[in-house]
């Protein structure tokens, strides 16, 4: 019963790291497949990292809850404040003259507005917010998460962790490598998977469970697999510029402060998230587009100067300093590519044998299948670990730990 995962970002390795976990399933016996030449290249690297419980649409709320819990408890089991900066945070909205009027679910993603409409249900005071944020005169600080129910992480940081730990247990990492094809025994069954390494070199790697979990690049690369299946994935690419930056007013010692998440909008047309870290760091991004074309691989994206530029100048106006010095020291500029459905509910499934274009079958039960696990749009991190252990339950052909029902295809 081997498990091939094409795609190892933080939703192909965390179904690694809980399936190693099963002992019906032996780690070397599970597969993660990784064509781009660095790991973590996209979303699961440059990321926000904010983490929510309740900020789901009802067919949503089950993983987005499990996940958040599964986030605390591996934080708490392995040190996740030092390893990877998880620490509790408080969502707050940056209110402008006119306030904010709030949609819950995904409205406020296909509409080019604020994250913190999906939690715009909440009614909570005002404060004075972190003292990294420069407020402005007629501007009001909105609480808008509840106690407990908000969290912040490095996403580079945990997807090493949750790789390191699928290594030490054997799970088997081919990169980089490209999925090929697959192919069939004699009963027309699933049995093999084809990659090509670096170099050339061909191998076919036994295969009777078959993961596609490789973010916005999941649509081609299933096609690219089953290419006389009428299905396709219908998930889309929503490029995000995004910066890293430090300030003088975010150190080590502010840390017994906690960590914030601001959302606010911008003049200029968007709605600009920022995330303070542990370690000192701050991330700025909410400059989303539609239009960016998705390159072959994660590595080949050019980051726009100009994008770069306006989140800069918005970096300034809400960063730094009351006279409008600038004392920030920019540490790391970053294009990604998140993968977004029209219903902003992600895609956790097994495919149905009668979908993959009549070529072959697969093995009934938790010892065979075809599984897709994509489409998380911007709570690609928030969902990861949830999306893990559901997916290893699916594979395994348990129950799972939360309602997918309306997470098909």
């Amino acid at each position: 019963m081997t498990t091939v995962i094409l795609g190892a970002g933080i939703i192909g390795v965390s179904t690694a790291y809980y399936l190693s976990q099963f002992s019906r399933t032996p780690a070397h016996q599970i597969h993660l497949i990784e064509p781009s030449p660095h790991l973590f290249a996209s979303a699961s690297g440059n990321a926000g990292g904010f983490l929510a419980r309740d900020w789901f649409s009802p067919s949503v709320a089950s993983l987005g809850a499990l996940s958040f819990d599964l986030h605390k408890q591996l934080a708490k089991d392995h040190n996740g404040k030092e390893r990877w900066g998880y620490s509790p945070s408080t969502g707050t909205s940056l209110v402008h003259e006119g306030g904010v009027q709030g949609k819950r679910g995904d409205e406020w993603l296909r509409e080019g507005t604020s994250r913190a409409d999906a939690a715009a249900e909440h009614e909570f005071g005002y404060g004075e917010g972190p003292a990294w944020l420069t407020r402005r005169r007629g501007g009001k600080v909105e609480i808008i998460s509840e106690e407990e129910t908000a969290a912040q992480l490095d996403p580079l940081k945990l997807s090493q962790f949750l790789l390191e730990e699928c290594l030490e247990r054997g799970v088997q990492l081919h990169h980089p490598a490209k999925a090929l094809s697959v192919s069939k025994d004699l009963r027309d069954e699933l049995s093999n998977v084809r990659i090509e390494s670096e170099g050339g070199k061909q191998t076919d790697i036994p295969c009777t469970r078959l993961v596609f979990a490789a973010g916005a690049w999941t649509p081609p690369v299933f096609s690219s697999m089953f290419p006389s299946s009428k299905v396709k994935i219908p998930v889309t690419q929503l490029a995000g510029h995004s910066l890293v930056v430090r300030s003088p007013r975010w150190s080590r010692e502010h840390e017994e402060q906690g960590c914030h998440a601001v959302f606010t909008t911008d003049q200029s047309g968007f709605s600009p998230e920022i995330f303070n870290r542990i370690g000192g760091e701050i991330w700025l991004g909410g400059l989303n587009s539609s239009s960016i074309p998705l390159p072959t691989l994660a590595t080949e994206v050019k980051v726009d100067d100009k994008a770069i530029a306006q989140l800069m100048d918005t970096a300034k106006s809400l960063l730094g300093l009351p006279n409008g010095a600038d004392d920030l020291e920019i540490v790391r500029k970053s294009l990604c590519f998140r993968p977004v459905t029209a219903s902003g509910r992600p895609i956790v499934t097994r495919v149905p044998d009668t979908k993959l274009g009549g070529c072959m079958s697969t093995r009934g039960g938790g010892n065979g299948g075809v599984f897709v696990a994509t489409g998380h749009g911007p709570w690609g991190i928030s969902m990861s670990l949830g999306t893990g252990q559901v997916m290893a339950e699916l594979i395994e052909g348990r129950a799972t730990s939360a309602d997918l029902r309306a997470l098909g295809l």
